[in-house]
């Protein structure tokens, strides 16, 4: 009898499957009368061999069962990720009287584990307490982990600190819970802690608390825990190996991150795959799709995350031509079915403007999800289309997919641009129903929509309630600011970025020299212009040279705005003539003015309002012939200006009209309207400019 135990161990430790099963059908067909010790054995062989619906008739047909036979069946469902049988065998047992032993209650915990069920986790941790067993290391290590992954960080806390001398797996399981539910600055800690108590490091534990590093964007602390994998000779584990690179590549050191990778001998495809994913989020989008070709030249084949990360470099660089070739790469090696290759896809196509495309693939998809309908939507805003993206949209939700963060900006952006604060509004109030409003990105989307739509006082509050701000939003509220003539408020919020130690970049000082222009600060704008370049090491742009032209020339400095330009090796554009003419034409430079229109003109002859603005210089210095000639000019180019349209919000439509196309309201004569407003100006006293009568018919 214990022979034939013997046999089957051996036969299960060498996973000889069909040996195994032939022995059992030799016991069946001799009569041998096998005990419960033997079954047990049978049953624990079938099990190692994976054989579920085997082992499960043995255990049915077991005359007799003990604790062990329970327990192999119980830790076996577990083993093989059937956590539900798992733990309906476990009720089972203890209906039918059998006490559980340390075994048992390690089977249960870690199924309760894999499901995330806390209420039955608890259930079988207060079942042990009532045993009266002494709690072992293994078993205090599978409540540690099953409570981290239930998200009971206090009572995993609680079962650790009553262990008398908790383990390398105790101190792991603890720190990987902190980490997995986001308590990254306490996993640091635990980590600490272990280190102090003289816990070996192994890279389960390395591999938890690089992710909290990457998390918190903690380089320092990352470097440290990379020249531990050194130490202890990790770094060859793949998923130390790509842990390292996708926290080099989050904290943008990508150079260290490459460093990494080209350390390893032969990197797997998930370090291939995360460093393209680094390039692409990094904006070197080149460098990704030239490691995506040595991977692909070097005969691996990508998966379907691979082909969905770079295909976010051939967006980036809008290199159509190349990533078509990979789309038709895409269906020749049948990626095509999975959703998240189809959105990546889908948002090359729509990042590039193709909308047909996008819209195609779209089509072609199997499912789509929110993904996939944000993809759409984005694409439509981007090129402009914004009611063909507000009936996606609608079809979107009609469809019973749930906006996510993303589906939000875009409305916001739309509710932006078109402005429509009534939309904005009540999105606004669909974030914060979920939550959502805490997301810095969707925070700063919302001030910046009650910015465009002139709401500064809602943006404001909308910025002092967000918990956390980055760079984004700072930007936007000086901007916001600057762009409705607040400039004090602007340079404001400035002042108190620099107290946060938030360093500015180009966007920033486009928005401080904007506010300087507006509240006619020229020397203070003069010295944030310089500190720009000093101190903070950006490059004036052309926008940043504009805005410092405007600067001068509003102020009347209109020499010294024209030095300006020339003190700088950027060959000037229209914008900069352009504020250097505006400048001209308020302060009456009949010279300068004379010299920044032919500028305008030489870059661009057809341009109508340069046209106009040199007339409107002429007529103010009774140059009339030289207004005739422009007059001529025009009407021999047939320039006409275009026409300026002004828009309402009325029972959430949008109205737009202009001098020559007007808007239908519904019982209302907009021009009524209109010249009723012109009269009241005329009764509070306004006097049109003079110059108004020189102006071109539109």
């Amino acid at each position: 009898m214990s022979s034939c135990s013997g046999v089957l161990r051996h036969f299960a430790d060498t996973k000889s499957i069909h040996k195994g099963r032939a022995f059992h059908a030799l016991m069946i067909t001799s009569g041998f009368d096998s005990n419960v010790y033997t079954n047990n054995h049978l049953l624990s062989m079938y099990l190692k061999f994976k054989r579920v619906d085997d082992a499960h008739k043995v255990f049915d047909e077991m005359p007799k069962r003990n604790v062990i036979s329970w327990t192999s069946l119980i830790s076996g469902f577990s083993q093989m990720g059937m956590p539900k049988k798992a733990l309906t065998c476990f009720s089972s047992m203890v209906c039918q009287g059998f006490e559980p032993n340390y075994f048992t209650f390690v089977g249960a915990v870690s199924a309760c584990a894999s499901l995330g069920n806390a209420r039955c986790g608890k259930e079988v941790h207060g079942r042990i307490y009532r045993s009266g067993l002494e709690l072992t290391s293994h078993v205090s290590n599978c409540l540690i982990n099953m409570y981290g992954k239930c998200g009971l960080l206090r009572s995993a806390q609680l079962v650790f600190d009553a262990m008398l001398e908790p383990d390398t797996i105790s101190w792991t399981s603890l720190l990987s819970s902190y980490c997995q539910c986001g308590e990254n600055v306490h996993g640091l800690k635990i980590f600490v802690l272990s280190r102090k108590a003289g816990v070996a490091v192994n890279e389960f534990s390395c591999v938890s608390v690089l992710g909290a590093a990457t998390a918190l964007g903690d380089l320092k602390f990352g470097m440290q825990v990379h020249s531990l994998v050194y130490k202890y000779a990790l770094e060859f584990d793949k998923f130390m190996v790509t842990g390292l690179i996708n926290f080099y590549a989050k904290c943008r050191e990508l150079d260290l991150a490459s460093r990494v990778f080209l350390e390893v001998e032969r990197p797997d495809l998930s370090a291939w795959t995360t460093l393209i994913g680094g390039y692409v989020q990094g904006g070197r989008g080149a460098e990704a799709i030239d490691l995506f070709v040595k991977l692909y030249s070097s005969g691996s084949l990508p998966s379907e995350r691979t082909l969905s990360c770079v295909l976010g470099a051939f967006a980036d660089t809008k290199d159509i031509k190349v990533g078509k070739q990979l789309h038709s790469l895409i269906i020749k090696m049948g990626f095509t079915s999975f959703t998240v290759v189809g959105n990546a896809v889908l948002d090359f196509y729509s990042k590039c403007g193709l909308l047909e495309e996008s819209m195609k693939t779209f089509e072609e998809m199997d499912e789509h999800d929110v993904v996939s309908w944000n993809a759409l939507v984005s694409g439509h805003v981007g090129a402009g289309w914004y009611g063909e993206a507000i009936h996606l949209l609608k079809d979107m939700l009609f469809e019973g997919h749930k906006p996510n963060l993303y589906t939000y900006s875009s409305i916001l952006n739309i509710c932006s641009v078109v402005p429509a604060i009534e939309w904005g509004k009540q999105t606004h109030c669909c974030i914060i129903k979920p939550g959502f409003d805490s997301n810095v990105v969707v925070g700063s989307a919302v001030i910046d929509m009650y910015a465009k739509c002139g709401r500064l006082i809602d943006a404001r509050k909308v910025f002092d309630n967000l918990t956390s701000k980055n760079l984004v939003s700072w930007n936007t509220m000086i901007v916001g600011y600057a762009q409705h003539g607040l400039g004090r408020e602007a340079l404001e919020i400035y002042i108190i970025m620099q107290g946060n130690n938030i360093k500015p970049n180009d966007i920033t000082f486009i928005g401080v020299l904007s506010a300087c222009g507006h509240v006619g600060l020229v020397e203070e704008g003069w010295h944030h212009f310089k500190s720009m370049i000093n101190d903070h090491a950006v490059a004036p742009r052309t926008d940043h040279i504009a805005s410092m032209v405007n600067l001068f020339a509003r102020a009347g400095q209109t020499k010294r705005a024209y030095e300006f330009m020339r003190s700088f090796p950027i060959e000037s554009d229209k914008v900069v003539w352009r504020c250097l003419l505006s400048g001209c034409k308020i302060h009456k430079d009949l010279e300068l003015g004379r010299i920044a229109a032919e500028k305008i003109l030489s870059i661009d002859p057809e341009d109508t309002s340069a046209h106009i603005m040199l007339s409107n210089i002429y007529a103010e210095a009774n140059m009339w012939d030289e207004t005739a000639q422009v007059r001529k000019i025009m009407k021999e180019k047939a320039l006409k200006k275009d026409p300026g349209y002004s828009w309402t919000e009325l029972k959430n439509k949008i109205y737009y009209f202009s001098t020559i196309h007007s808007a239908q309201f519904p019982g209302i004569d907009l021009h009524e309207v209109i010249n009723g407003l012109t009269s009241q100006l005329f009764d509070a006293g306004y006097v049109p400019d003079g110059i108004l009568s020189c102006r071109f018919e539109e």
